[in-house]
Formats: structure tokens, C-alpha cells, sequence
């Protein structure tokens, strides 16, 4: 399998503006500016589209742990803070609130610590990666 994106960019980076198109065209054309990645301007950046990724990736992963384990979620629901610092991504800190029902609280945070690590993601970032969550029964 394989997926793309195309970002086109035209002027300096400051000054600047682009967009941005996935293959299945959830994205198309969508702007994106110094503005919208370093202030608060119209438009995405790179560093929510990875958050997005992240907190998706984690969730499927996790849900595919619960299943092997003879579980399923009535909700897992993901959110995910991308820590950019000096022109590096530092630290990806994923928020789960998970609706599981008959899972020890042992057994969850086992499935949660393996999705943290093996989601193809988490293996892609070269950073910090850390899961808080909250499981309701």
C-alpha cells in the first residue's frame, strides 16, 4: 500500500502561502501559511496534520489490541498535542478517554503501552512520546 500528498508552496517562507492535497482528497487545496503554522492564521500546518495522524494511528491500534484481547470499545476517543520548539517537533502527548467495557485496568494499560509503542507512527516520530487516559467501564 502506498498513500501520497502534494504540497505546493510558492513565495519566501515567511511571505509565502501553499496548499496542500491528499490522494483521497480530504485535503484539497487546503491553505496553509507561515501564519496558520506559527500564529493563529486560516488554514492547516504540518504539525496538526501529524497530530491528527498520531491520535487516529494510536486509536486503530489500540482498538486492534482490545480486539485480540476479546475486546471492544465502545469509544476510544484521542486527542493529541504536538510540542514544536525550535524548529524541531519535540514531544507528541496523546489524551485518551476510552469506553471499555470488562477490561482490568491492568490489562488496558498493557493494551495502551503496546499501541503507544507499534502504531506506525509512534514509530515514525523520532521524539517523546507520551499517553495519559481515563478508562470508563
Amino acid at each position: 500500500m502506498k498513500r501520497n500528498a502534494i504540497a505546493v508552496w510558492n513565495g519566501t517562507g515567511k511571505d509565502g502561502k501553499g496548499h496542500l492535497t491528499t490522494q483521497s482528497t480530504v485535503l484539497n487545496q487546503t491553505q496553509y501559511s507561515f501564519g496558520s503554522r506559527f500564529e493563529n492564521g486560516v488554514g492547516t500546518n504540518p504539525e496538526e496534520l501529524v497530530a491528527a495522524a498520531h491520535s487516529g494511528c494510536f486509536s486503530m491500534k489500540l482498538a486492534f489490541n482490545l480486539q485480540a484481547a476479546g475486546f471492544t470499545a465502545t469509544e476510544l476517543r484521542t486527542s493529541c498535542d504536538i510540542l514544536f520548539e525550535d524548529g524541531k517537533i519535540v514531544a507528541s502527548n496523546l489524551q485518551l478517554t476510552a469506553k471499555v467495557d470488562g477490561v482490568s485496568k491492568e490489562q488496558f494499560d498493557e493494551l495502551v503501552k503496546d499501541a503507544e509503542k507499534n502504531c506506525p507512527i509512534s514509530q515514525l516520530l523520532n521524539t517523546a512520546i507520551s499517553v495519559t487516559y481515563t478508562l470508563n467501564g
